[in-house]
């Protein structure tokens, strides 16, 4: 996608807002809420938190994150992209822009949790080398959750 800058923004701003709400209704229509693990906009600015946001011409399409949960190792949270700019190949340049954000921080593993439900998402994650692990950190086995994880 030409013209599409990716780096970190602060998630507290009110566009970041507004596509953070457009994730939580996408994945309030795909999951209960004791199946949903959001992080809301204070959460993602916390210092051991990195927010990217990809933009074209001031525009935000999506967004990617992850929380360092060891000196090594990171949970990958919120990505996004918006329905008017997916199949387009957001996903897989905000992917790879978090693994270099992260390598660049020394950290040499990302896990993440996602909903069964989200085939497209699955599937990103499988393409770039993202493995089924099992729950991490505080998560517990839940029916709707699969969990991955990736040495960089």
């Amino acid at each position: 996608m030409i013209g599409i800058s990716i780096g970190p923004e602060d998630p507290r701003q009110a566009d970041m807002r507004d596509l953070l709400a457009e994730a939580d209704a996408y994945m309030c229509g795909l999951y209960p809420a004791e199946s949903n693990h959001r992080v809301d906009a204070e959460a993602l600015a916390a210092p051991d938190m990195l927010f990217l946001a990809a933009r074209r011409a001031g525009e935000l399409l999506g967004s990617i994150a992850f929380r360092v949960i060891a000196p090594d190792h990171a949970e990958m949270k919120r990505l996004f992209v918006r329905s008017t700019a997916r199949r387009l190949g957001l996903g897989r340049r905000l992917l790879a822009a978090l693994e270099d954000a992260a390598r660049r921080r020394e950290i040499t593993r990302i896990s993440l949790e996602t909903g069964i439900r989200q085939p497209e998402a699955i599937g990103l994650y499988r393409a770039a080398g993202y493995r089924e692990c099992p729950p991490f950190g505080a998560y517990q086995i839940d029916p709707l959750s699969l969990f991955m994880s990736k040495r960089l």
